[in-house]
């Protein structure tokens, strides 16, 4: 914190300066001694960032910004450059969860997984060692597509809570939708069912501080993550939770890609249709995706929570194998990132991918390009209209390299698609949270569920063939002809790749 202290002093330092200098009726020698002051501070911001040891041109690109966009590029640095800062930020919830981690390891009976082959073998195995959660075969999912299914499906289940309900979302709004879930939380915490409620501060900024404030005259306990007020001087608003769990009376869980909000069932007419996939749990994984939102509730809330519970307890055989892997400033970093590239680089015959934002890092990109060159047949789906137009353009400036390569690109025409899904082999899957983006990858928390041989992969399969059907495959020819417009869209956007 000593150092962001003295980051926030340099600021000041350098909005005098360049007041004195462009704003003010000073002496010559002022000015002068305020510009020496602005590059002293240039430069040794410069040095910090060369003592990282960041890629090189990742210290090169932010040196450019520091060095020719004046007083906004030092901001913007301070801001979006400084990944690092999540070191000390979640240091003791890092260090807690680990140790958390480590114990239900230490608790847990390793799991039989004889019935896995090749290739899932060699996936599991490196899941083991990278992740402090391990699979679990005695789980079941279930696929819940798109909003309608996803929603209706929630709610009868929150309607039979008998214990508790805990539920923790990016984006809850106090929309139609929204408010049908908060009248439910409600009544259930009036028949003496704990609710233990965790929204973030960004994400559901427009969440009404009257349905809060209803939510907690019932007996809701209810937390906002990383409060925008708090977070501004130590850069913790920059890390959101991007998570989206429900886990009820310790035996359910949902977790996907789906908020709460009509948008998500199709309902906002800018938007229009809404693809997107959620997955149901029963049975031990559950409990482990339930201790990653009392880890958070802890963070949060500050009571102790984890040592209250019981143990996990032996369920019947379940259908494949099931692993929770939750990422994030708590977690090792990048390991979503790591986590899809040993899926991707474990495929035989087909890589699947549909994400809504894709900005992949270079191993990923790597690895989709090789496994393609080897007759692995590797297809990638995202939007053809993104709700970003950064994210949108940048996204179509990897087209080039991937379609040189024989990968088959989609862009999905029905709606909005929103879903995060990668199958591969049609044997494996993931169904989560975590975009494929720089910033799903390291700023944001994320939780992801890791599918081995389950019927619910075969599900997945149905759904992302029917989806090709939507959607206009992307041929080179016709990509080479885009304007100079479009290819300018694409190299501008492009820049912004680290911090989309």
């Amino acid at each position: 914190m000593k150092r962001r202290s003295i980051e926030f002093v340099f600021l000041f330092i350098l909005m005098c300066a360049v007041y004195i200098v462009l704003f003010s009726n000073f002496s010559l020698n002022l000015k002068l001694f305020s510009i020496g002051l602005y590059v002293l501070i240039i430069l040794i911001t410069m040095y910090s960032l060369m003592l990282e040891y960041r890629s090189s041109h990742h210290t090169l690109l932010w040196m450019y910004v520091l060095l020719f966009i004046p007083l906004f590029g030092y901001m913007f640095y301070l801001y979006s450059g400084q990944l690092y800062l999540k070191g000390y930020l979640f240091r003791t919830k890092r260090q807690q969860n680990r140790e958390e981690w480590k114990r239900l390891v230490n608790e847990a009976t390793s799991p039989n997984l004889s019935f896995l082959n090749d290739h899932q073998r060699v996936f599991s195995t490196f899941a083991r060692n990278a992740s402090q959660t391990t699979f679990s075969t005695n789980s079941n999912t279930y696929v819940l597509k798109n909003g309608k299914e996803t929603f209706s499906e929630i709610i009868k289940n929150l309607k039979e809570a008998k214990q508790f309900i805990h539920i923790e979302y990016y984006i809850f709004r106090s929309d139609r939708l929204g408010k049908e879930i908060i009248h439910i939380l409600i009544e259930k915490a009036k028949e003496g069912v704990e609710v233990l409620f965790i929204f973030d501060a960004a994400g559901s900024f427009s969440l009404a501080k009257s349905d809060i404030k209803k939510l907690v005259l019932a007996g809701v306990k209810v937390q906002p993550f990383s409060p925008l007020k708090s977070g501004f001087f130590n850069q913790k608003f920059n890390f959101r939770n991007h998570r989206k769990i429900i886990v009820i009376d310790g035996h359910t869980g949902f977790v996907g890609g789906l908020n709460v909000g009509e948008e998500y069932l199709g309902r906002n007419k800018k938007i229009g249709f809404w693809r997107d996939t959620h997955l149901k749990i029963e049975g031990e994984a559950v409990y482990t995706l339930h201790t990653v939102f009392l880890m958070d509730w802890e963070y949060v809330s500050g009571e102790q929570v984890l040592s209250e519970r019981a143990k996990m307890k032996r369920t019947n055989r379940g259908d494949g194998a099931v692993q929770i892997v939750a990422s994030g400033p708590d977690t090792q970093q990048g390991i979503m990132s790591d986590f899809y590239y040993s899926l991707i680089s474990c495929a035989t015959k087909s890589i699947w991918i549909a994400t809504p934002y894709f900005v992949p890092d270079e191993a990923i990109r790597a690895a989709m390009k090789s496994a393609a060159l080897k007759g692995v047949q590797v297809r990638l789906m995202i939007p053809e209209i993104n709700d970003g137009f950064l994210t949108q353009y940048a996204s179509r400036s990897y087209f080039n390299e991937l379609l040189e390569c024989n990968v088959e690109i989609f862009l999905y025409k029905k709606g909005f698609l929103h879903q995060k899904v990668i199958i591969v082999d049609h044997d494996m899957a993931t169904i989560g949270t975590a975009n494929m983006d720089k910033r799903s990858f390291h700023l944001n928390f994320e939780v992801n569920v890791f599918l081995l041989g389950t019927q619910s992969i075969n599900e997945l399969v149905e759904d992302y063939e029917g989806d090709i059907l939507d959607s206009d495959k992307v041929e080179m020819d016709s990509y080479r002809k885009r304007g100079f417009v479009v290819k300018s869209k694409e190299a501008f956007s492009r820049l912004f790749s680290d911090v989309l």
